[in-house]
């Protein structure tokens, strides 16, 4: 039978008491970029259209994730603005009982002009990955991608109240660790709006680029201005973020800082989210692909209750958390393009 009315009570817990309140939906393995730490230099292979989860399966597996207790969901790719008519999807999630917060994770790429009518459609907020302000640095990093284009998405999405702004920096010993401060400096005027989030690198497939611990960059921070641990405030998202607060106050408001940690610091003891891949797959947590696909059963008639039945079982095979360290662990599995991170 169908799932209709209000969300039950009966919450999305895994066998170590964590309750599932987020997921991240990746749209399209595709991207416009091929940045260095997301996407191997030979490339990957891209699933055909047809294993692609239509818009209408997502909607239908979001929906039955929110009468389970999910509360937030966030779009991410690949790149999620290259899947085409990506607005209707906006517009169909933001009408989901109980989703509170609608997001979504983007290179900014063609930000500017979609801004507003993905802000018109329903969604909440963006996530704009920028790991440099220098030029010739973000092209080699993202292999191509234009810094002018992603700053203005910037500007379009503050604009258009897809806010507040988190900029995410992936930070790699001796690629753009000297970006720290200038990204900091810059994004200081726009503390209204505006989240900086600093991320240690995903060790996918081994990755060579090395990690920069959170703490160096706390500490980098601290020697330019002071720096104020926000214990107990969450931004909006439900993210695995540790806050800060940076700035001189007598010289304005403060910067809100993030500092996403999963090599030194890991936090999956209170890991709430879960991922649903673009072909399917409910992956529950970044560092392991070893998760079912729901595709089938959407495609087989399954009712909600065999598909919820199928999420909880899913769930509680979650893992306790992953292996990875600054130094050596086991690397995550998958390709990080083709998981959304």
């Amino acid at each position: 039978m169908r799932v209709e009315g209000p969300p039950t009570v009966d919450a999305l817990l895994d066998r170590f008491g964590r309750m599932h309140t987020y997921v991240r939906v990746s749209v399209t393995d595709r991207c416009n970029y091929r940045c260095v730490y997301c996407l191997p230099e030979e490339g990957m292979h891209l699933l055909p259209r047809a294993e692609l989860l239509s818009f209408e399966e997502i909607a239908r597996v979001v929906r039955v994730l929110a009468r389970a207790g999910v509360r937030r969901v966030r779009l991410t790719g690949g790149e999620p603005t290259v899947r085409r008519d990506l607005l209707a999807l906006v517009r169909a999630l933001s009408a989901i009982p109980g989703i509170e917060d609608l997001s979504m994770t983007t290179n900014g790429h063609t930000l500017a002009a979609l801004a507003r009518p993905l802000r018109e459609a329903g969604l909440h907020r963006v996530n704009v990955s920028l790991d440099t302000l220098d030029p010739a640095a973000f092209a080699r990093i993202t292999r191509g991608g234009d810094l002018a284009r992603v700053l203005a998405g910037i500007d379009a999405a503050r604009a258009a109240g897809l806010t507040p702004v988190k900029v995410n920096a992936v930070v790699m010993a001796g690629d753009n660790e000297d970006a720290i401060e200038a990204l900091a400096r810059t994004f200081l005027p726009h503390a209204a709006d505006t989240v900086l989030r600093f991320i240690e690198v995903m060790p996918f497939d081994a990755t060579a680029h090395r990690c920069v611990p959170a703490a160096t960059v706390r500490a980098r921070l601290a020697a330019l201005a002071p720096l104020v641990d926000e214990v107990a405030h969450a931004t909006p998202g439900g993210g695995p973020a540790r806050h800060a607060l940076w700035g001189d106050p007598a010289e304005g408001p403060p910067l809100r800082v993030g500092f996403i940690s999963p090599l030194t610091e890991h936090f999956c003891a209170r890991c709430n989210r879960l991922r649903l891949l673009a072909d399917g797959h409910l992956r529950t947590c970044l560092a392991h692909e070893d998760t079912p696909s729901l595709r089938a059963l959407l495609r087989e008639g399954a009712d909600d209750d065999a598909l919820d039945a199928a999420i909880r079982a899913i769930v509680r095979g979650k893992p306790a958390g992953h292996e990875a360290q600054a130094q050596g662990g086991r690397a995550f599995e998958g390709v990080m393009t083709g998981i959304g991170g």
